[in-house]
């Protein structure tokens, strides 16, 4: 499973960026799954309130409004939570995905029956949280000045949504890491200590799933430079330096590049926000890693204003 279609800014109320991902179409679709399940949450048997109060047959204009400035994401997830939820509504998007925005710029426009007070907070919750998935990974694409070094993200994302905030991600400027357990080796600590560190060991499982499993990357986790130097010659295709001082960081990357073998990409984790990414990126790693930009990325501030048409 592939993310969005992408829809990159471009005019005159955003920066132009690199793709955000996919190919334009109807792929969004493929959320519906996650997007009915975030309307039973919210409706359940249904609406009672608008059901009461409002009649049938009277319509509406909406307008969502950047009330913040920021990068936007989830317009096209916000439009499908209309179109299932308030069939018939009309919505048209004026900003793709990935434009970084000004306060008050409009977003969406939405015209139709009572259904869209219905369908207005469940379009805001995907639309702010993926939008402060991406302006977090915007800040730190910037924090990193364009350098050699990218920003990733992991897997540290809200159950159900992962690949919608990974989708975020690449709308702010950031780089996937693996989706999911099934797609890329990452050993980690707790694998390492169950094989009581042996690097003989390792490396010999190493080869055995280089031919098992042609094509998918392995990535080992070192978090000392005596353990750097143990796991350089195994033949990974990425080292992550986790946890570690920035002089051992130095003399592995060092290491790394002087290397007569196999050289691995290096990437860089543990407890890092945007001044510590920017300082970081100077010692030239491919990869700085970030769980921040999605489990604790915020949100934008994104109002639905709404006045009655007939």
């Amino acid at each position: 499973m592939t993310p969005p279609p992408a829809y990159c800014p471009e005019g005159n109320h955003g920066e132009q960026k690199p793709a955000c991902g996919g190919q334009a179409g109807g792929g969004v679709k493929r959320f519906d799954s996650v997007v009915k399940a975030a309307l039973k949450e919210d409706v359940g048997s249904g609406d009672i309130t608008t059901e009461a109060f409002i009649p049938r047959g009277v319509r509406f204009y909406g307008e969502m409004r950047a009330k913040t400035s920021g990068t936007v994401c989830g317009l096209l997830v916000a439009k499908r939570v209309f179109e299932l939820a308030a069939p018939g509504s009309k919505v048209k998007i004026l900003i793709k995905d990935g434009a970084r925005v000004k306060k008050g710029v409009v977003l969406i426009t939405v015209k139709g029956f009572r259904a869209i007070l219905t369908a207005e907070r469940t379009a805001l919750n995907f639309l702010q949280h993926l939008s402060g998935v991406a302006t977090k990974t915007a800040m730190f694409v910037k924090a990193l000045k364009g350098g050699k070094t990218r920003i990733y993200d992991t897997r540290k994302t809200l159950p159900g949504l992962r690949l919608l905030e990974k989708y975020a991600v690449k709308c702010g400027g950031g780089v996937n890491h693996r989706m999911g357990l099934y797609e890329a080796f990452l050993i980690k600590d707790n694998h390492i200590a169950m094989l009581k560190g042996d690097a003989g060991l390792i490396g010999r499982k190493i080869s055995v799933l280089r031919k098992k499993y042609r094509g998918v990357k392995i990535e080992i986790e070192a978090q000392s430079l005596a353990q750097f130097k143990a796991f350089l010659p195994l033949g990974a295709d990425i080292i992550m330096l986790d946890n570690m001082s920035s002089a051992d960081m130095k003399k592995a990357i060092a290491l790394a590049r002087s290397f007569k073998g196999i050289k691995p990409e290096i990437e860089i984790s543990g407890g890092m926000n945007l001044k510590t990414a920017a300082r970081l990126a100077r010692l030239g790693a491919e990869r700085i890693s970030a769980g921040c930009i999605t489990n604790s990325a915020g949100t934008m501030d994104i109002s639905f204003e709404v006045k009655r048409l007939q």
